[in-house]
C-alpha cells in the first residue's frame, strides 16, 4: 500500500534545471533511506542519490555539485533539484527506499536533455 508518484519531468537544454518532486503515500513504519534512481534506454536502474532519515544525503560521483537531494520537513515528500544539466542525464527518473523495494517502484518521469 505504500506508493511513490514521481513528477516534474521534461525537455530542457543542456545546461538547463530541473526540480523533481516525489510523493510518497500509504504508511512507512520506522527509519529509512529515500533515493533517487534513473534509467535510460537499454541500461539498468541505478542509485543517484539517497537521504537518511537524519537527513545526511549522498549522491554519485557523475551528479556531485549538480544535484541535490531534499526533503520536506513532514518527510512526504522528495525532491531532486537538477542543475547544470547533460544529455548523459537523459534518463527515466524514480524514487524509492535505500535499499530499494521493488513493490515501491512508481511510475517514473522522464527527464530529456536535448538541445
Amino acid at each position: 500500500q505504500v506508493q511513490f508518484v514521481e513528477s516534474g519531468g521534461g525537455l530542457v537544454q543542456p545546461g538547463g534545471s530541473l526540480r523533481l518532486s516525489c510523493a510518497a503515500s500509504g504508511r512507512i513504519f520506522g527509519y529509512y533511506t529515500w533515493g533517487w534512481y534513473r534509467q535510460a534506454p537499454g541500461k539498468q536502474r541505478n542509485l543517484v542519490a539517497t537521504i537518511a532519515s537524519g537527513g545526511t544525503t549522498t549522491s554519485v560521483d557523475s551528479v556531485k555539485g549538480r544535484f541535490t537531494v531534499s526533503r520536506d520537513n513532514d518527510k512526504t515528500t522528495l525532491y531532486l533539484q537538477m542543475n547544470s544539466l547533460k544529455p548523459e542525464d537523459t534518463a527515466a527518473y524514480y524514487c524509492n527506499t535505500f535499499p530499494h523495494d521493488s513493490n515501491y517502484w512508481g511510475p517514473g518521469t522522464q527527464v530529456t536533455v536535448s538541445s
